[in-house]
């Protein structure tokens, strides 16, 4: 999806860029392209895009916990599971190259360096870990209380996450990262947040409130890590986001569930 001469008489339509918006985002058999400029001008549309997919899991998780009696530990892994597969793991190189920058002492250069590299380093491969694990362990926690739309909130409020740090950051560039940073104003974040709260809110009325807030606190520490080490933000660091802020999302939620 990069500026390419086959897009070159393209006129932008809304459609295609949200169709082109979930092609890019996940494996669903859409198969609808648009250049990186029109399909990133709906950026803010992301979180909407997700509920469908949130939804999906969802029912995956009401199958596995209603219909086929598995226990809420083993309906959670399969849950995390079927959303990694359908956003064909989009993030998860994301969370390693950010975390593998992080840990490396050294300038903003070096770091973005080591971010950027193709391999991977112990750092990279143990926050993933921690990263899933504890995604995993906060479904299970939902579950337990038998909150099915707990998933919807999770996974739309992951893109909420992302959006939250882009809004915060400056975007490195080149890169297919700097088209959603760019494309992330005050304006739309805000219009887009407040329809997603509302959205939670008549899913699971505080406790999915919670979950939103959760996932902006999450951009939102996300973003400062990035400028600390970084200044600037890329696709990878907009991955770390996304991953943490489902994971900051199910966290909220788990504690409300508990007092509520």
């Amino acid at each position: 999806m990069e500026n390419d001469d086959y897009f070159e008489d393209e006129e932008f339509s809304p459609v295609r860029s949200l169709l082109g918006l979930l092609t890019f985002s996940t494996i669903l058999p859409i198969n609808v392209f648009t250049s990186i400029e029109y399909m990133t001008k709906l950026t803010w549309c992301w979180p909407f895009l997700h509920i469908f997919v949130g939804i999906l899991a969802a029912i995956c998780g009401y199958v596995s916990l209603d219909l086929l009696h598995l226990n809420s530990f083993f309906t959670a892994v399969i849950v995390y599971a079927f959303l990694m597969l359908i956003t064909g793991y989009n993030h998860l190189d994301g969370v390693m190259d950010m975390a593998d920058g992080v840990m490396v002492h050294g300038t903003p250069e070096k770091k973005i360096r080591v971010m950027k590299d193709s391999s991977v380093g112990s750092g990279g491969v143990a926050t993933l870990f921690l990263v899933a694990s504890l995604t995993i362990a906060g479904l299970y926690n939902i579950l337990d209380y038998h909150f099915i739309f707990g998933i919807i909130i999770c996974e739309m409020s992951a893109k909420t996450s992302l959006l939250t740090t882009a809004l915060l950051s400056k975007p490195l560039t080149p890169g297919i990262g700097s088209y959603f940073i760019n494309e992330t104003n005050a304006v739309n974040y805000f219009a887009s947040t407040a329809v997603i709260l509302v959205i939670a809110f008549l899913l699971g009325s505080y406790v999915g409130l919670a979950g939103v807030v959760g996932a902006m606190i999450s951009g939102v520490i996300i973003a400062a890590i990035a400028r600390r080490n970084f200044v600037l933000a890329n696709g990878d660091v907009l991955g770390m986001s996304n991953e943490v802020g489902r994971l900051f999302s199910l966290l909220f939620m788990a504690v409300m569930l508990f007092y509520f």
